[in-house]
């Protein structure tokens, strides 16, 4: 039978799922150099097979400055647009930190066809003014680039059709500079595959084939992340969970997010690396804390971990590796939350004197003995992703009590009831699979397609039903354009505003005035505390969503077997052997080859019948 495979590329492992259609199979194996290699070597597949992929190329060209060099071409005397920005500063009240410098030199920011300037770009970003009103100028333009120019060239009405023209502007040139690196990365993955449906993972957590993406390659930059949120909120949705609080804990970073009523909030105009990219994405908080995140002493003496991290090669000391620099798995080993004898990814064993030795160095030059450092570097961590994860609750509006943590990535278990006691919250869901999850995320995913057009509608504009069928067949011709087939539902949403306002908030809208109205006021009073009910409104964007039936649903899972024994010694339990409502009181070590899972004192985990793990504190 042919396998859905989906194959999440992270920092420090690459993440395998396969599904035959009776059994899902989870490995890890290190993240090589070249991300393809490690892909082609990770995945055993057929011609009949589907690939499935989330992948870090886009994130880390974008990190790394490793992108194309890009020549903006925009009207004259908007040359600066990029650089001037807006007014708002990255830390407001710290003069120091300074905004990142634009991806565009002056020199290759031009309002004209220089031949000279064109000779020096890999990629040429359009960008005219009003363009969002009327795209035909920059399509003339572009053809005009064309005949001088053989790259990629991007244009602003198409990448972000939304008026704001830093933001639209500033999104093409980050398309651009990202184009040429995921282009090759994703054309010479598809050389290398045999499998004949090949769709890779965009921001937004929908699916776009591989030849459509190196056009969208800024839609690509939470492309692994995203996996993970679309699995969290499926689990979610099976349980019956109205808001989940989604931490993926990896090697490399930690990614958490919000999902309510059961569904991605999938927004726009988000910051990447400090960079606008308005693109639909789903509203993922990353920052540089994972198992691999490595501790040092700032120049005051004071403890911190990361975002440095030891990555696959060498890794942690605790590999046996060749690692030096003492990481959180390193303190999880000293601590005792990951036993000595488990097999990280089933082939990774532990070295647990290298792990006490790199420790020991760390712990010398901050005059704390070995297990105060271990544990120091755990209560650093858990400060940095309990902040993460208050940042997309608290400080939006949301109760974190009132949610559920869903835990997963390869370190995730062994840090979530603790972060949950942290928050308040009571109950903790660690899902079957959970140290591949984001891998098994991109099978939980929908082909996708959306179209987003500016409006500036006053409220009661009758021509507000007229534009929205418009911008949903927008969205349904392009799906099919893409997929050959129709989709299976079209949602309409609408950018709101208070008249006056500068800002808006996106709420999901019927062709009616009473309708989106309401709708937008209670997303007002719910994030900023109040509404203005005598106060009149308007609709600034229409957006519209294509999506198609995912290749698999939660409800596809296989459970676990209620016969089988449990295995255990000396409070470590081993996963696969647990039989659904099999409860385990804290403190306990649950394990599997490719995370585990600590049970802190006064919490109580239960095995759910399709294997989840739920914790209640």
């Amino acid at each position: 039978m042919p396998k859905i495979i989906g194959v999440d590329v992270g920092g420090t492992f690459t993440d395998v799922v396969e599904f035959d259609g009776q059994t899902i199979r989870g490995t890890k194996v290190p993240t090589s150099k070249d991300q393809s290699d490690g892909v082609v070597d990770a995945v055993d597949g057929t011609e009949d097979d589907t690939f499935l992929h989330g992948t870090t190329a886009a994130t880390n060209a974008l990190l790394e400055g490793r992108g194309a060099g890009v020549v903006l071409v925009t009207d004259a005397g908007y040359e600066d647009l990029i650089e001037i920005g807006r007014q708002d500063r990255p830390s407001l009240y710290d003069s120091s930190v300074l905004r990142s410098p634009p991806l565009v030199s002056r020199e290759r920011r031009i309002s004209h066809i220089d031949s000279g300037v064109l000779a020096t770009a890999d990629a040429v970003a359009v960008g005219l003014i009003e363009s969002y009103l009327d795209p035909s100028a920059e399509r003339e333009l572009a053809a005009a680039i064309g005949e001088q120019f053989e790259g990629p060239i991007m244009l602003s009405s198409e990448v972000s059709p939304e008026f704001r023209e830093f933001e639209r502007i500033a999104t093409t040139v980050l398309s651009a500079y990202l184009t040429p690196s995921v282009s090759d990365y994703l054309r010479t993955l598809d050389q290398r595959l045999v499998m004949s449906s090949r769709l890779v993972m965009t921001s937004s957590g929908g699916l776009l084939p591989f030849a459509q993406a190196p056009n969208s390659a800024g839609r690509l930059v939470l492309s692994g992340p995203a996996g993970g949120a679309v699995a969290a909120a499926a689990l979610g949705r099976h349980y019956g969970h109205d808001t989940v609080l989604s931490f993926d804990m990896g090697g490399t970073s930690t990614d958490v997010s919000r999902i309510s009523n059961g569904e991605l909030t999938v927004g726009s105009g988000h910051l990447i690396a400090g960079r606008v990219n308005r693109v639909p994405s789903v509203p993922i908080r990353t920052i540089g804390a994972g198992g691999g995140s490595i501790g040092w002493l700032d120049p005051g003496g004071a403890l911190r971990v990361g975002p440095r991290s030891a990555g696959s090669i060498p890794g942690p000391a605790g590999y046996g590796r060749g690692g030096t620099d003492p990481t959180v798995t390193d303190a999880n080993i000293l601590a005792g939350r990951i036993p000595s004898d488990l097999a990280l990814g089933g082939t990774v064993g532990l070295d647990v004197d290298a792990a006490r030795a790199a420790m020991g160095r760390l712990g010398s030059e901050a005059g704390l003995d070995v297990d105060a450092t271990a544990h120091g570097m755990l209560e650093v961590v858990d400060s940095h992703m309990e902040h993460a994860l208050r940042s997309v609750s608290v400080e939006e509006g949301a109760d974190p009590r009132e949610a559920v943590l869903v835990a997963f990535g390869g370190a995730g278990g062994l840090h979530a009831v603790r972060l949950a006691r942290r928050l308040g919250m009571s109950r903790v869901l660690i899902p079957p699979h959970s140290g591949v999850f984001s891998a098994l995320g991109l099978l939980m995913a929908s082909p996708r397609s959306d179209a987003a057009r500016t409006v500036m509608l006053s409220e009661g504009d009758q021509r507000f039903a007229a534009l929205a069928a418009e911008v949903c067949s927008e969205a349904t011709g392009r799906y099919e354009g893409i997929f050959a087939s129709a989709p299976l539902s079209v949602v309409v949403s609408a950018d709101m505003r208070y008249e006056g306002q500068s800002h808006e908030l996106e709420v999901t809208a019927a062709p009616e005035w009473a309708a989106v109205r309401a709708a937008f006021e209670s997303a007002h009073a719910r994030m900023f505390g109040f509404d203005r009910p005598d106060e009149p409104v308007e609709l600034v964007n229409l957006r519209a969503v294509a999506t198609g039936e995912a290749p698999l649903g939660w409800s596809d899972l296989p459970g676990v077997a209620p016969n089988v024994e449990p295995i255990g010694r000396a409070g470590v339990w081993e996963r696969p052997t647990l039989p659904p409502g099999l409860t385990i009181e804290g403190p306990a070590t649950v394990i599997e080859a490719n995370s585990a899972v600590a049970i802190e004192p006064g919490s109580t985990l239960t095995v759910l019948a399709d294997g989840t793990l739920e914790v209640v504190l």
